[in-house]
């Protein structure tokens, strides 16, 4: 049992003796999206070609396996963050990373790299506009250009190793906190910081502790919120599968804070590897006697709970989120009282979502004054975000706040894509931020630094962390239309504003792309948005109409478009498509004309067919049947 600093030592000394039997290490990218483009596969290939080449390998540091010399471990670990060129092999201590490796692959890695230092080229990640090789995460541009805190172990460590999260000083502000700090103490360090909640809200997290902290109630609980719904975004997924001991650690931080000893993990059902890797860290934790009845020798007791959310979006909502452990229906409740003071089974309760967990640790063992050299006045450290659509880097990174969207977008994205996935200088047109709770940035806030303060002021918000980048191509009207359907969908229904607010402004919204829309319309979604904002219950209702809001604000002229003139600029629109033949691509095979169901198609054989378009119906028909690709529109 782990009850003094000296154990803590101890492990991590005997972790590093092991360790130093290693000659190699092999670390393969385990995280969710890698293992679904086959990881695993190579893992095993790894395996297998390791002892065929009669190396001496090692799967477990703490196994009778590492001892001995000259020996190749291989371990899994979660997302390495690099998510468009998985799966990803990283190779020490040469500092390697090989791309979008295949099982077929593992051979040459092993005769060339593993046995002969050699380096592979053609595995190597080349930047697609200097076509330039880079070796390894230190030479990468998506990785040079960002500052990983939270997430600096995170695609390193193995995350079911306790052992290893104990060498790199893990519990130590745990402990720190148990056996050196008053409660108090705890909530001030968090506050002097100026960490502020991940989850979307921004609220300052020693503020909330001490409110929870000052309550007379004998049983106060932590919960860690790790019910990430937002389209796009696996920030929290990512952390709890590569970082697991992590959010114990912060949960156990926040426990002492608060005088808990209880606390939960609610995980989205969908995230079934982060569940498992977490019930296995709670479980290493416990063994070791680091969560328990005796914590670090203290006498004080925490315990955690994994609990799998059914994966209904309303319940990232507090309340919501409380009555769903409860075992009640996921919906929200008014607030006051809030659940510092009346949570989780009517006690005071504590909710803060994974990445503000993640950031504690740190915090306490390096200081307040370290965390707020980062980020910007109001918006201390760095933030994670999940960079996906039309971007050449997709993927998860994490940037100080202040950071500028430009920088994220060309920097450390590499640019925007178009739709076939070439990059085009000039084709950014928005940037979809938080979420369906969320709104859009335009070309004239790429320059804007990003901060809590300055999104709300763009009638933005940072949200959880996804970031959808959106080129030319985008029509905005559909964009507004898909997150509308998402939360309507989501909608727990209990109040009106948002049940049937956001069903009507859905309804409008397909009225536009119809082109059955007026600028009654048009008027009509606006003020339905501002009535769901206004009177909506909780947090998603109040939120739900701000993708709505926020395209009206920056593209007002494009609905216009497709209102008054019954027209799509990006062709998007299937009912407000210009659909015409291509005359250097039709052949006059009349394919088109004969299964066109309106005879809307005319023209000799071998001469230009034409479309007439008000006999057009935009099925589509010609599309498919067109060998040569000359139906323009569709």
């Amino acid at each position: 049992m782990i009850t003094t600093a000296i154990n803590l030592n101890e492990i991590a000394v005997e972790y590093k003796e092991k360790t130093a039997n290693i000659k190699k290490r092999i670390v393969i990218c385990a995280g969710t999206g890698c293992i679904a483009n086959g990881s695993m596969n190579i893992y095993h290939e790894f395996k297998k070609e390791l002892t065929d080449a009669n190396l001496d390998v090692v799967l477990e540091v703490n196994s009778h396996e590492c001892n001995g010399k000259d020996k190749v471990h291989i371990s899994g670990s979660g997302c390495q963050g690099f998510c468009a060129m998985g799966p990803l092999i990283e190779i020490f201590p040469n500092d390697i990373l090989y791309n979008k490796v295949k099982p077929e692959d593992v051979k040459q890695i092993v005769e060339q790299t593993i046995k002969n230092n050699e380096i592979i080229d053609e595995l190597l990640y080349q930047d697609p506009i200097t076509g330039k090789k880079h070796k390894g995460q230190n030479d990468i541009p998506f990785y040079k250009q960002q500052k990983r805190i939270i997430l600096s172990d995170c695609g390193i460590i193995d995350p079911e190793d306790l052992a290893e999260y104990i060498s790199k000083k893990g519990y130590q502000a745990a402990e720190k906190a148990y056996l050196e700090m008053e409660d108090v103490e705890v909530c001030k360090t968090m506050l002097d910081s100026g960490l502020r909640g991940r989850g979307g809200g921004g609220f300052p997290t020693g503020k909330k502790w001490m409110l929870t902290q000052i309550e007379k109630d004998p049983k106060k609980y932590v919960i860690c919120n790790g019910d990430e719904g937002d389209p796009g975004a696996f920030m929290d997924r990512s952390l709890m599968e590569g970082n697991p001991h992590r959010i114990i650690e912060g949960m156990m931080i926040a426990a002492r804070a608060i005088g808990a000893n209880e606390g939960y993990v609610y995980v989205r059902l969908e995230y079934p590897l982060a569940v498992k890797r977490v019930r296995k860290a709670i479980e290493a934790a416990e063994n070791a006697g680091i969560l328990g009845d005796d914590v670090f020798g203290s006498g004080k007791t925490f315990k955690i709970q994994v609990m799998e959310g059914a994966g209904a979006f309303v319940c990232g909502e507090e309340t919501a989120l409380m009555a769903s452990i409860e075992g009640k229906r996921g919906m929200p409740n008014p607030k006051p009282p809030f659940p510092a003071q009346k949570g989780l089974w009517g006690h005071p309760t504590v909710i803060n979502n994974v990445e503000t967990l993640a950031a504690v640790p740190l915090i306490i063992r390096k200081g307040p004054e370290w965390f707020k050299q980062l980020g910007t006045e109001n918006s201390r450290g760095t933030k994670t975000f999940a960079l996906t659509g039309h971007v050449v880097n997709t993927g998860l990174i994490e940037v100080p706040f202040g950071t500028t969207l430009r920088e994220i977008v060309y920097n450390i994205g590499g640019g925007v894509t178009d739709d076939a996935g070439e990059i085009t200088n000039e084709g950014f047109k928005a940037v979809q931020i938080g979420g369906p709770s969320g709104g859009c940035l335009t070309e004239e806030d790429l320059d804007l630094p990003l901060d809590y303060d300055n999104l709300i002021q763009k009638g933005a918000m940072v949200g959880s962390g996804g970031l959808v980048v959106m080129n030319k191509q985008s029509c905005m009207v559909q964009i507004a239309r898909y997150f509308m359907e998402f939360t309507q969908s989501e909608s727990c229904g209990k109040c009106v504003p948002c049940r049937e607010g956001t069903k009507q402004m859905s309804s409008l919204l397909d009225e536009i792309i119809n082109g059955e829309a007026d600028m009654t319309t048009f008027e009509l979604l606006e003020e339905v948005a501002l009535v769901v904002k206004k009177a909506s219950l909780c947090g998603l209702g109040k939120t739900a109409p701000s993708p709505v809001l926020s395209t009206i604000s920056k593209f007002k002229e494009e609905y216009l478009q497709h209102i008054l003139h019954k027209k799509c600029p990006t062709n998007n629109c299937k009912a407000l498509a210009d659909i015409s033949i291509d005359a250097e691509k039709c052949t006059g095979c009349t394919a088109c004309a004969k299964k066109c169901p309106v005879g809307a198609i005319v023209g000799n054989k071998k001469e230009l067919h034409v479309i007439d378009g008000d006999l057009c119906t935009k099925c589509g028909v010609c599309a498919t049947t067109c060998r040569f690709d000359a139906v323009l529109g569709f």
